[in-house]
């Protein structure tokens, strides 16, 4: 009993930690007003605890107007304390700076969402540590470069959307290598090259596939045709040739 109360405890003092980190980035202050140690951690908004442990397991901070705030293992490596954590959503803020490789240290989280922010830089291969994510949101950053390759060792990834970036090279193979992917979107990046026949071929469970207005060319992969859960394709704004299936 005495081991839980201190993993509780140690869940408290990490989130009054990142609390008094973000003072001067919360306009709003809600954090500031309803974080106390006086009450239990369970009890605060934005956070959820598991039934059973009563440890966090989600973090939902979006849309807060957080401002001027660079998350980065310097400014919240308390974060890296929730130990249950599965769920961690940062989107439509005003956060920027670069991806922090910390992220990887998460290894129970299943859902990552920094969308909507000022994110730049290049993305953290660390990122693949986090064996059991399963929905990565990216969308509207500065993020450049590619997809690391260590991204195919992310089995359980339903949901890869980083779209409205700044990704640039050839479109990265090794993204379309997971065959668990139900949602792939590359939309509004600067991503080239051809897309291979085979690229999709472990994509049996594709639902959603968005590459459109980037800078691909060469022919529509005929493969696209044998997705038979495919509900939704947008290849649109590309210099690709070739028909639909």
């Amino acid at each position: 009993m005495a081991a839980g109360n201190s993993n509780v405890t140690s869940d408290q003092l990490a989130l009054l930690a990142l609390r008094d980190r973000m003072i001067n980035s919360e306009p709003r202050e809600i954090l500031a007003k309803n974080w106390s140690i006086t009450s239990s951690v369970c009890d605060w908004i934005v956070v959820t605890c598991g039934s059973r442990h009563r440890r966090v397991t989600a973090l939902n901070i979006s849309n807060m107007n957080l401002t001027a705030g660079t998350i980065s293992m310097e400014n919240y490596p308390e974060l890296v304390q929730l130990r249950r954590l599965r769920y961690l959503d940062f989107g439509i803020n005003n956060l920027g700076g670069e991806l922090p490789s910390w992220f990887g240290l998460l290894h129970k989280l299943q859902y990552l969402s920094l969308r909507n922010n000022s994110f730049a830089g290049s993305i953290p291969p660390s990122i693949s540590n986090m064996s059991n994510l399963e929905t990565l949101w990216l969308s509207f950053n500065f993020i450049e470069g590619t997809v690391p390759t260590e991204f195919q060792n992310l089995h359980n990834l339903k949901n890869l959307i980083i779209e409205y970036n700044q990704l640039s090279r050839p479109l990265p193979p090794h993204a379309f290598n997971i065959s668990s992917l139900e949602s792939i979107s590359f939309m509004n990046n600067s991503l080239s090259g051809i897309l291979p026949d085979n690229i999709l071929s472990q994509c049996s469970l594709l639902r959603y596939l968005a590459l459109s207005e980037n800078h691909l060319s060469g022919s529509i992969p005929m493969g696209i045709g044998n997705l038979t859960m495919l509900e939704k394709l947008h290849l649109e704004s590309n210099n690709l040739t070739g028909k639909m299936w």
